[in-house]
């Protein structure tokens, strides 16, 4: 049976929220173990190993995370959010990354996130966390 509307929409905000919160287990437990993860910024696909440890990194240097302006879209099969990442560095640099990611789900999980960001922004922030 297909992931309902609302199923996916539940997915979708507990991925986010559990970013926000730093919880990289719980999005962990969202991705499916064979997940594609791809950036625009270097076109490749990561694993779900190599995304979590990526966001483990972003927890480690940041003081918080917040999702802003988030508009979250649902369709058979996935959804599309757009939203701006807030962030602070351990230094006190302010991140504030516009982004779009397009998530498929299956059977509950995610299995591929495509995520569209201007890399220029990341850039600094890493050069400049903390």
């Amino acid at each position: 049976m297909p992931d309902s509307p609302d199923d996916i929409r539940n997915l979708a905000t507990r991925f986010f929220d559990a970013i926000e919160k730093g919880d990289v287990d719980t999005v962990a437990a969202t991705y499916a173990d064979d997940v594609a993860v791809w950036h625009n910024t270097d076109q490749l696909e990561n694993t779900k190993a190599e995304n979590v440890e990526t966001l483990k990194g972003m927890v480690k240097f940041s003081k918080f995370r917040t999702y802003t302006n988030r508009r979250l879209e649902v369709f058979p099969g996935g959804f599309v959010q757009q939203h701006v990442l807030e962030a602070e560095g351990l230094s006190g640099y302010r991140l504030s990354l516009p982004a779009c990611i397009i998530c498929a789900v299956s059977n509950g999980k995610i299995t591929r996130l495509d995520e569209y960001f201007d890399s220029a922004v990341v850039n600094a922030w890493r050069a400049n966390r903390g």
